[in-house]
């Protein structure tokens, strides 16, 4: 037998040692923490995953992994310390939680595919929350207004969409693109910014749907032009470098020529 820790002895362990940082003696920083406090360190671990899965770096996603498990033990200790729940409670929700939306899977469901699945475990959201008594809330407000404004775009729209607002087809979409690349036109015939402004949202409003009826993630999507945009400028910084010539002293043409040759390379 290994006299390696189980996985569960090691989670313990996180949490004690979460534990002591917060307890009398511990650490100055850990325990004048607070749950608004602690918000910007977890989006940005949540970032930290992403780009680690992006760079497919699994030694790195492993450590990033551990970073992002500690904030869910932060805020469950904040909230023990204030004797409103542990973390016990919050492991019996999740196991309870897949277990009661995955009945083809632990009970007699018979969800097939993917999209049978998500419709089964939307139907299943809806029940619980009438068995809670919980008072209709309007449909948009089930998507959190703090996420990024793309994710939150995607959101709504696939919301609106579930209940049947929505377009029938892709060249829908498309050609309300055009109507409203003409109206950003119009708009920057004027001088007022904030129209200016709304016209380019609803562009982008516009381009995330198309990405819903692409099967794309629009926030992957865009990641991944980031990364190729980096990567071929990378290559305009190192050329230029090499001709003992920086960004600032070289003209459009030139770097336009380098930039030809990173995407010739990049394929």
């Amino acid at each position: 037998m290994s006299d390696q820790p189980s996985t569960g002895a090691r989670f313990e362990r996180l949490v004690a040692l979460m534990a002591r940082l917060r307890a009398p003696g511990g650490c100055p920083w850990d325990r004048e923490q607070t749950f608004d406090s602690i918000k910007p360190y977890t989006l940005e671990e949540t970032y930290e995953v992403l780009d680690a899965i992006d760079r497919r770096d699994w030694t790195g996603l492993a450590e990033e992994l551990g970073d992002f498990l500690l904030q869910a033990v932060f805020y469950a200790q904040m909230a023990k310390d204030e004797g409103r729940f542990s973390i016990d409670d919050s492991l019996d929700a999740i196991c309870e939680k897949l277990i009661r939306r995955h009945p083809h899977v632990f009970a007699d469901g018979d969800a097939k595919t993917p999209d049978a699945v998500k419709v089964r475990w939307d139907q299943i959201k809806t029940e619980e929350k009438k068995e809670r008594g919980d008072a209709p809330k309007p449909l948009l407000d089930s998507v959190p207004r703090a996420m990024p404004a793309l994710v939150e775009a995607q959101q709504i729209a696939s919301k609106a969409a579930g209940v049947g607002f929505d377009w029938e087809n892709i060249d829908q979409v498309i050609a309300k693109l055009h109507e409203e690349l003409d109206e950003l036109r119009q708009a920057r015939g004027g001088s007022d910014p904030a129209h200016i402004e709304d016209e380019l949202g609803d562009i982008l409003f516009v381009i995330v749907n198309i990405a819903r009826f692409l099967k794309v993630d629009p926030e992957q999507a865009l990641r991944g032009t980031n990364a190729k945009f980096r990567r071929r400028f990378g290559y305009v910084e190192e050329q230029l470098a090499g001709r003992g010539r920086k960004l600032t002293d070289s003209h459009l043409e030139e770097m336009e020529e380098l930039w030809q040759e990173a995407k010739r390379s990049d394929g």
